[in-house]
C-alpha cells in the first residue's frame, strides 16, 4: 500500500495473480481426490447431491452446468433475482419489488443443509458434512460463463478420471431447449 491507503493497479494485479495461483493449486489437491473425505464417491451420495441441484433448477435459479468430484462439487447457475440484489443494482431508487426468491447465501444453505441431513444419514453418521465456506464469483459475460462452464466440466478429464468430460457420470450441461 501507498502513504494514503490505496492500493495500486500493481499490488491488485500481484494480489489477483496470487489469489489465481493459491486457487489453482487448491484445485489440484481437490481433484487429485487425496483430501478431506470422499463421500461423493458413493453414487448414492452422488446421485442426492445431483438431484438436489437439478430440482432447484427454475425454482430459485437457473442451473448451467455441475460435475461432482469425490469430495467437491462445482455448480454454475444464475440466482433469481430478489429484493437485496434488486436493491444492490438500483440503489436508492424507490422500486416497488416483492419476489421469494432467495439469496445466494440461502440457496447454499438449503442445498448444503438439506444434502448433509440426507447424506449423513445414507452414511449412517452425523457430523459437519460440508464445509462451511463456498466459493462464488460473478460472471460478467457470456464468453466468461462459456469458459467456466468449460472448466467445471472438465475437472474429471483434468484429474485424469476420464479421457472425455461426456463420459464422467456426475457432469451436467443444461440443453438448449
Amino acid at each position: 500500500m501507498n502513504r494514503n491507503n490505496t492500493v495500486s493497479p500493481n499490488q491488485r494485479a500481484d494480489f489477483l495473480d496470487f489469489q489465481r495461483r493459491w486457487f489453482a493449486r487448491f484445485e489440484e489437491i481437490l481433484d487429485a481426490g487425496k483430501s478431506g473425505p470422499v463421500w461423493l464417491k458413493n453414487p448414492e451420495i452422488a446421485a442426492l447431491v445431483a438431484d438436489s441441484l437439478k430440482y432447484r433448477d427454475g425454482k430459485v435459479y437457473d442451473l448451467k452446468a455441475f460435475t461432482i468430484m469425490s469430495n467437491h462439487v462445482h455448480a454454475v447457475f444464475a440466482p433469481f433475482l430478489n429484493f437485496r440484489s434488486l436493491r444492490e443494482v438500483a440503489g436508492s431508487n424507490p422500486l416497488k419489488f416483492e419476489s421469494e426468491a432467495p439469496t445466494l447465501g440461502a440457496i447454499m444453505q438449503s442445498l448444503k443443509g438439506y444434502t448433509a441431513y440426507e447424506a449423513n444419514k445414507i452414511l449412517n453418521r452425523n457430523g459437519k458434512f460440508w464445509e462451511t465456506e463456498s466459493y462464488d464469483h460473478e460472471v460478467r459475460n457470456a464468453e466468461e460463463l462459456n469458459r467456466i462452464i468449460r472448466y467445471v466440466l472438465n475437472n474429471p478429464v483434468k484429474a485424469k478420471l476420464v479421457k472425455d468430460w461426456r463420459d464422467w457420470p456426475w457432469n451436467w450441461l443444461k440443453t438448449q431447449t
